[in-house]
């Protein structure tokens, strides 16, 4: 990985301090990851962190898609493998407990 994020990330390239996420970063993290961010993916990723600050918990795929509108196929497309867990690594939020 050939990430030019300058803030500390684990060994899967989550931060290792929430308070170090910006949108810039969202964008860095995602690029490292070969994906061009995009405004519906920023959009999910912060309904995700509003739903993380309310809860305390990183979101369920199923309750995070029927809460966005969308069905769980449509997140497939769009991220292709781990919605949850590249919305969370990009947004800054800890490793979704269903995601391995």
């Amino acid at each position: 990985m050939t990430a030019a994020v300058s803030v500390p990330l684990d060994n899967e390239g989550f931060l290792l301090d929430r308070d170090d996420w910006s949108e810039e970063i969202a964008v860095e993290l995602a690029r490292s990851d070969d994906f061009e961010m995009t405004e519906q993916v920023m959009h999910f990723i912060k309904e995700a962190r509003a739903m993380y600050e309310e809860d305390g918990v990183v979101p369920p795929i199923r309750i995070f898609a029927k809460k966005q509108k969308v069905s769980t196929k449509q997140l497939y497309d769009i991220f292709k493998k781990g919605p949850m867990k590249l919305i969370c690594k990009w947004g800054g939020l800890p490793k979704p407990t269903g995601c391995v």
